[in-house]
């Protein structure tokens, strides 16, 4: 059920798709101005990479266990157990309604019975664009409708069929699990960036409780965003949640130093997967990437292989903007693939086939809605279906 990949059967990974219904925390706030700081390492953090491990971990802040581990674990379970009668699909159809929705009203004006012309397949494209596949993307599949319906009477559903077979073609590609190996040494290290309000604290707390109580993976958080004491406060509820640690420092402070004290942390804890979250602040562009690439340089003194992935966290509700923060992150961080929230808030989840067909990125996982079981693995038949308003067969 979850998006990473595990030696699991068939059976195991079907029975593994229900969750409880756990409402995330409100959205991001407002936008704080830029912090400025050095790109390169400060003068403090030299001196405590030269530390011992033993001394560094000496100062960092930990959110600790919740004093009964054992009732929050319980209290979680007795919330999982509450089944979502409509299932996935249902919360996926649901939430790509309005996209659909505004897809299927446009077929439905423009085929009539009639043989699919030139002008038709115009109106297709648009119709596509519209839909927020974007520009290229709609002029490829009306194109390929056009290749082997024109001059052909035509039906709606006839045109929804063939729309979802090629988009899930094209997302077939993308649909990759996440990788949750633990390396022979060390957790494995994610880094989860994201502007601010795309739902990336969120998600990173709805990864771990996934992590934690259905892979039985040891998790830890660590919140890089030093910038915003929301996040920190809502990393915090998560980690009570789930029952790991959180990794924290004042407000403010090098965000690189933490990640660095943070892996030395997890070392020590036998940490399965630790999950740095980062800053998303856009008011300044060239503070936001300086900051970004820091924190690799500073992981990678642990091992060249740091980050292990570096996921992009991006909101639907953006449409075709998304695009302009894939290639900006993309610009300073190796991003490794992709989890797109709020497919539910808009109509724009075309989008997702457009980011595909550009950025031929891996798209892990995507969101539609606020429940914590609405972060699913990312299935490419099951979201060109719902898309274009087919019921997967």
């Amino acid at each position: 059920m979850v998006f990473w990949r595990k030696k699991k059967n068939q059976k195991e990974q079907e029975q593994d798709e229900q969750d409880d219904k756990i409402l995330h925390h409100p959205g991001e706030p407002e936008i704080e101005p830029p912090v400025e700081y050095d790109a390169d390492i400060s003068p403090e953090l030299e001196q405590q990479l030269k530390e011992k491990p033993s001394d560094i971990i000496d100062d960092i802040k930990e959110t600790p266990l919740p004093k009964s581990q054992k009732d929050s674990q319980e209290d979680s379970k007795r919330v999982s157990d509450k089944k979502d009668e409509g299932g996935w699909l249902s919360r996926l159809n649901l939430g790509l309604s309005k996209s659909s929705g505004k897809l299927e009203k446009g077929l439905a004006s423009f085929l009539t019975g009639k043989k699919l012309d030139a002008e038709a397949l115009e109106k297709l494209e648009e119709i596509l664009i519209a839909a927020d596949l974007g520009p290229k993307t709609a002029m490829m599949l009306a194109k390929e409708i056009g290749d082997s319906r024109f001059g052909k009477e035509t039906s709606e559903e006839e045109i929804k069929q063939t729309l979802a077979e090629r988009i899930e073609e094209l997302l077939g590609d993308v649909a990759i699990p996440m990788e949750i190996k633990t390396p022979e040494e060390g957790p494995r290290v994610v880094l989860v960036c994201g502007v601010n309000g795309v739902g990336k604290t969120t998600t990173i707390g709805k990864l771990a409780h996934q992590l934690h109580y259905k892979m039985g993976k040891k998790v830890m958080l660590a919140a890089g965003d030093t910038f915003r004491a929301a996040a920190i406060e809502q990393l915090q509820i998560w980690a009570d949640r789930v029952g790991c640690k959180l990794i924290s420092k004042d407000l403010g402070s090098d965000a690189a130093a933490l990640a660095y004290e943070a892996y030395e942390q997890a070392k020590a804890d036998n940490v399965d997967i630790l999950l740095i979250d980062t800053a998303g602040r856009l008011q300044n562009k060239s503070n936001l990437m300086d900051e970004l690439g820091k924190i690799r340089r500073v992981l990678q003194k642990h091992g060249e292989a740091l980050p292990h992935a570096t996921l992009l966290v991006l909101d639907a509700t953006t449409g075709q903007n998304a695009h302009s923060q894939v290639e900006t992150f993309q610009e300073t961080v190796d991003v490794t693939g992709l989890i797109v929230t709020k497919l539910d808030g808009s109509a724009k989840g075309g989008v997702v086939v457009s980011l595909a067909d550009k950025f031929k990125m891996p798209i892990h996982a995507i969101g539609v809605g606020e429940q914590i079981d609405d972060l699913q693995p990312f299935r490419a038949k099951a979201f060109a279906n719902s898309l274009v308003g087919l019921t997967e067969s």
